[in-house]
């Protein structure tokens, strides 16, 4: 026995936006929908839960004030990714740079306040 996958799930009080931000700008495409409140959105074998629920995720503002993240994701390309989602109007909370632990890395927030980190190693 073994674990295969981690899954996250990203809560939202406007589902229907967060799977379009999801799809639209990220490229992820939409694995399964259960009853309109709780969707799978993907890239390659990635998966991320999406679920609506009635008031703003509380780990929002946490996330935030603390400079945490909500999701990193690795990527081949960080500055070609970067280039890309800026073109589709993205907002950007920290621009590409290079880290002291060896990567490069920018951060946005998705439509709904996530914080979403994306990097490659250098």
């Amino acid at each position: 026995m073994g674990i295969t996958r981690i899954i996250p799930q990203l809560r939202t009080t406007d589902i229907t936006a967060l799977v379009s931000f999801y799809t639209e700008k990220l490229g992820f495409s939409v694995k399964f929908n259960y009853q309109d409140f709780y969707v799978g959105v993907g890239i390659g074998d990635n998966l991320i839960h999406l679920k609506h629920v009635d008031q703003k995720d509380p780990s929002i503002p946490f996330v935030k004030d603390g400079e945490h993240l909500h999701l990193y994701l690795d990527t081949s390309d960080v500055t070609q990714l970067a280039e890309k989602l800026k073109a589709k109007g993205v907002q950007f909370l920290m621009d590409v740079c290079e880290t002291p632990w060896q990567t490069r890395e920018f951060a946005i927030q998705d439509d709904q306040g996530h914080t979403l980190y994306f990097a490659e190693p250098l």
